[in-house]
């Protein structure tokens, strides 16, 4: 009688490519509320804050097609190693104290950021057993997601620390960096190397396989994460300076909560789609988003914020879970990196332009209109969801 036993996730190569997301996502969350503030503290508006963030965006979307195309016919490790390097040399600029050079280590960064994730999802795409591909993801998405329970709350108390400051969290971004290229090196050793080679008998040229990034089998995942991630950037950088406005002291608090949250929604939750299926799983993500950026727009204590951001990324984690299992049985096996590339766009699109957005509304109307337009804008979602129901289900 042939054995039933489901196939193992937790492997060697998977625990290390945790190990270097997470300390990628450790600098990430650590530098989410220290930038906001810094730029502040330097002299610039919230809408200056937006312009930093989508200065990330801008340069992570641009550098995605050559990252895709170096992560399937060179080295998805590699690739990872170099992201994580290129953001350990970026933050060195953040010494600088200019907006305009915020922008710049910013954009340095966004260069980095897509190397480590595109090679990341690249590796858990070829990696994770067919049948647990939503367990898989979401214990990704948890390890990930993890470093919101000490990093952001850490970097505000070294803020405010007699010994601490600005300038010590960029220190220790610089350093988790390294390590996170020091344990993906380690991860080179334990990944067969790419199986692909450079095409030499193709009619078309070589850099148009680069720019040809946006892969039509993965365009609806896409589509869902950028509507469920839009309002990430109001929540873990314009939330900081609301908080900071309105009055509300211990807010390092916020983030332990909404990281244990995150974390337990994302693995626990993440196998509901292979259960229940995509669709479902995406309504009810989609729906706890909504409430709890609603809550936002009305809750003015330390308790609201806690509760509603608790609601916001429960939702955020079961999406993501369930998005990834999507783009892994979607994704064409002969060209991943490439469909990870133009999946993990999403991520950076959406960042940059829910920063903003709502780095003008706030200029405009106010953080409550903030909160309101981006639960308006994550409603979008419930369309593609609805439209390719059959598709999802």
């Amino acid at each position: 009688m042939p054995s039933t036993k489901p196939e193992s996730i937790w492997t060697i190569a998977f625990a290390l490519l945790c190990t270097t997301q997470f300390l990628g996502y450790a600098q990430y969350y650590l530098l989410q509320p220290t930038l906001a503030l810094y730029v502040t503290h330097l002299g610039g508006s919230p809408f200056a804050v937006g312009l930093v963030i989508a200065s990330f965006s801008i340069t992570s979307v641009l550098f995605r097609p050559f990252v895709g195309y170096c992560a399937d016919y060179w080295s998805k490790t590699g690739v990872m190693i170099l992201g994580h390097l290129v953001q350990a040399v970026s933050i060195v600029i953040c010494f600088i104290p200019f907006v305009g050079a915020m922008m710049l280590a910013n954009g340095f960064r966004g260069i980095g950021w897509a190397g480590m994730n595109t090679g990341g999802y690249t590796l858990l795409a070829t990696n994770a057993p067919a049948a647990r591909r939503g367990e898989a993801s979401g214990y990704y998405g948890g390890v990930q997601s993890s470093a919101t329970i000490l990093f952001p709350a850490v970097a505000l108390w070294i803020i405010h620390a007699s010994f601490g400051g600005f300038h010590t969290v960029f220190i220790i971004a610089i350093v988790l960096s390294l390590l996170g290229a020091t344990t993906a090196f380690a991860l080179s050793h334990q990944t067969a190397p790419n199986s692909l080679s450079l095409p030499t008998d193709s009619s078309e040229p070589w850099w148009r396989n680069i720019i040809n990034i946006f892969d039509r089998s993965i365009v609806l995942a896409a589509i869902l994460l950028f509507c469920l991630n839009l309002p990430t950037s109001c929540l873990t950088s314009f939330v900081v300076l609301y908080a900071k406005e309105i009055g509300i002291s211990n807010f390092g608090l916020y983030f332990v909560v909404t990281g244990v949250t995150s974390l337990l929604a994302r693995p626990l939750l993440g196998r509901l789609s292979d259960r229940i299926g995509r669709a479902r799983s995406l309504v009810l993500a989609y729906t706890f988003e909504i409430i709890g950026l609603c809550l936002f727009s009305v809750v003015t204590s330390l308790i609201g914020f806690m509760f509603a951001g608790a609601l916001y990324f429960m939702g955020s984690g079961i999406g993501t879970a369930t998005i990834f299992a999507i783009v892994m049985e979607k994704a064409p096996p002969e060209c991943r990196g490439r469909a990870m590339a133009s999946f993990t766009l999403a991520f950076s699109l959406s960042s940059g332009t829910g920063g903003l957005l709502s780095g003008l509304t706030v200029e405009v109307a106010g953080y409550s209109w903030m909160f309101m337009m981006t639960a308006a804008l994550c409603a979008l979602g419930f369309l593609p969801t609805g439209k390719y129901w059959s598709q999802l289900r």
